[in-house]
């Protein structure tokens, strides 16, 4: 599955233009982002994950990966927000599901059976989770395949989304949204390193806090993914 999609009005060859402006934002992800989506990066020998999971600041732990049962597919859609400056929307999770519960992601959720590929997945859960339709969004790539301590290879898709549409929150899911500048994530001196205790052992992670909203864990993880293959290059 490549992606070829066709622009929102705006010429694909400003390499120059701020990038966290809608011109920027296009060459950067024409030039860093993956077309098609990353393979489950993982040795099942050495139990190494080598792309990037919830062990990168945890190698001592990554034996772990070789006791765990084989990760289930998900994907989730990284919505840029086609502001002035440019914005990346979330969602804060319902204190009522019984998996991650309260906490700040992106829309997503595991590959069902009528998915035809990731894409379709993360167009669908963001439909259902906030109302967000696929006319409203024009993908521009993936990051690399994220592999999470709770059981999941998630597909992260990166796309452009216009703001005009109308929010419909799922409250079962999504108790409401927000957005954050994109320069703000994209910043690594906001890339801040945390631990805490897991399982019985101390767990070390990203964390970007931002006016009173805590991103950490592997949302933190796939944006410090965006960074590196965006700004890092």
């Amino acid at each position: 599955m490549v992606i070829c999609s066709p622009p929102m009005d705006t010429p694909l060859n400003d390499h120059t233009a701020d990038p966290f402006t809608e011109a920027g934002f296009r060459a950067l992800a024409r030039r860093g982002l993956n077309a098609v989506p990353s393979e489950a990066i993982f040795d099942p020998r050495s139990g190494q994950a080598l792309g990037p999971s919830d062990w990168d600041l945890n190698p001592e732990l990554k034996g772990d990966l070789t006791a765990m049962a084989p990760p289930r597919p998900a994907a989730v859609l990284v919505p840029v927000m086609l502001r002035v400056p440019l914005t990346v929307l979330f969602t804060q999770r319902s204190h009522e599901v019984p998996s991650h519960p309260g906490q700040i992601s992106f829309p997503g959720g595991k590959l069902e059976n009528g998915d035809a590929n990731p894409l379709a997945c993360a167009l669908r859960e963001a439909e259902e989770e906030i109302g967000l339709t696929g006319g409203h969004v024009e993908p521009l790539g993936f990051l690399d395949s994220y592999r999470t301590g709770t059981g999941f290879q998630i597909t992260p898709v990166v796309a452009l989304v216009r703001p005009d549409f109308e929010l419909v929150l799922d409250a079962r899911e999504v108790a409401e949204v927000f957005e954050v500048p994109l320069a703000f994530l994209m910043d690594e001196a906001n890339h801040r390193k945390a631990s805490r205790e897991w399982r019985g052992r101390q767990r070390s992670y990203y964390a970007m806090p931002h006016q009173g909203r805590y991103i950490w864990g592997a949302t933190a993880g796939m944006l410090r993914n965006m960074h590196q293959r965006l700004f890092q290059r």
